[in-house]
């Protein structure tokens, strides 16, 4: 019984030799402060004054106040330090709890992330929209998944909308335009993924996003950003780009029959062998544009600014050219034959364009504002006259 009494004895002594140890060095720390505290005010101010007086003879009345000065510099410089200590405490906590607080967020964000990820493959619409929403939220605040975010969208619609359709239930390739509804009515979260698309690339940072060979028929882009967007053999046929920018996008064989670009910025955009026939082009912006090759019948250009924009051996039969303005334009092997024209087209120096078949004709003045035109979803294209 002794040794079993004994044994938890033993078992504490070493945690408590430690505490008492512990306690002798604070107590010998202590101790110690207080001596270096006791030199620093009582002695040490003492020895600066005598050895500034230099063995000079001072009244003691006189020398016990330039003792007590002393005191006083040494507690200011003293108290300053404890303050400039207490400061860069504060700030080393601040900076943990900064450190904590974002590690925080960012779990949260990469939590929110998957989970909208996750929703996408989901089999009801409603899910999906909800994470294209929750994707589109997560990029617009946290700068760092941005990128990832817009090619996620990019490839949700190269995936959902292959062009032609590969999914029975899309519509057929050679299905008339008219008989197409618009795509926020037949693939609600393939606009809200284009939508989202159009507002973030105006901030990306990298150079290029591939939506090429997607279905686009009577799209809404409205307004949205597409600059150096891949848009090669997709299909925009209908589609609303008023006011879109498309600085530098590529649409080689890129479908906009009947699309609405009016007012629409397409700077040094590459747009050979495309198919633009009826497609609106009103005030638009086709400055260094290249429309090589490129089916233009029946397109209305007017007004629009064509500097230094290359035409050669593009098809412009029939196309509205009133008030456009061509004068540095390349229009080298391109066909005009009833093209219209009025006195305030503006043609490149030498280029005789009556000889090239266009048909002068009144100007058509102002254009319409775009609110009075019919809104996309009940827009029916008129049928083209020209023929493939």
């Amino acid at each position: 019984m002794p040794m079993e009494m004994g044994e938890p004895d033993r078992r504490r002594r070493p945690g408590h030799d430690g505490l008492v140890r512990r306690r002798i060095a604070a107590g010998l720390l202590a101790g110690a402060g207080l001596v270096i505290l006791g030199t620093v005010f009582v002695v040490l101010p003492g020895v600066v004054v005598d050895h500034d007086l230099a063995g000079a003879s001072v009244a003691a009345q006189d020398r016990l106040k330039a003792v007590n000065d002393v005191r006083t510099t040494l507690l200011q410089v003293v108290g300053g330090l404890v303050v400039l200590f207490g400061a860069y405490a504060t700030w080393r906590q601040l900076r943990v709890s900064q450190d904590g607080l974002r590690a925080t967020q960012e779990g949260y964000v990469t939590d929110r992330f998957s989970r909208a990820v996750d929703q996408l493959g989901s089999d009801k619409l409603d899910v999906r929209i909800g994470g294209l929403h929750a994707l589109w939220r997560i990029a617009e605040q946290s700068a760092r998944d941005r990128e990832a975010i817009i090619s996620i969208q990019a490839a949700y619609l190269r995936t959902h909308l292959p062009w032609p359709p590969a999914e029975p239930e899309s519509p057929a390739a050679d299905l008339p335009i008219n008989d197409i509804a618009p795509l926020e009515t037949r693939a609600a979260d393939a606009q809200v993924a284009l939508t989202a698309l159009g507002v973030l690339c105006q901030h990306r940072e990298q150079s290029w996003v591939n939506l090429s060979i997607t279905d686009l028929r009577r799209a809404d882009c409205d307004g949205l950003w597409f600059p150096e967007v891949n848009f090669d053999r997709a299909c925009l046929e209908a589609a609303g780009l008023y006011h879109a920018n498309l600085t530098q996008a590529s649409l080689v064989s890129v479908n906009l029959r009947h699309a609405d670009l009016t007012t629409a910025i397409l700077r040094r955009a590459r747009c050979i062998l495309a198919d633009l026939r009826g497609a609106k082009l009103v005030e638009t912006d086709l400055r260094d544009a290249d429309f090589t090759e490129t089916d233009l019948r029946e397109a209305n250009l007017r007004k629009a600014v064509a500097h230094g924009a290359v035409f050669q051996r593009a098809d412009l039969r029939m196309a509205d050219l009133r008030g456009t303005d061509l004068s540095t334009a390349n229009l080298v092997e391109a066909r005009l034959t009833d093209a219209v024209a009025s006195e305030h087209t503006r043609w490149p120096a030498g280029f005789n364009h009556t000889a090239a078949g266009v048909v002068h004709t009144d100007d058509p003045g102002p254009e319409p504002s775009p609110l009075l035109q019919p809104p996309g979803m009940t827009w029916q294209a008129p049928p083209l006259r020209s023929t493939p």
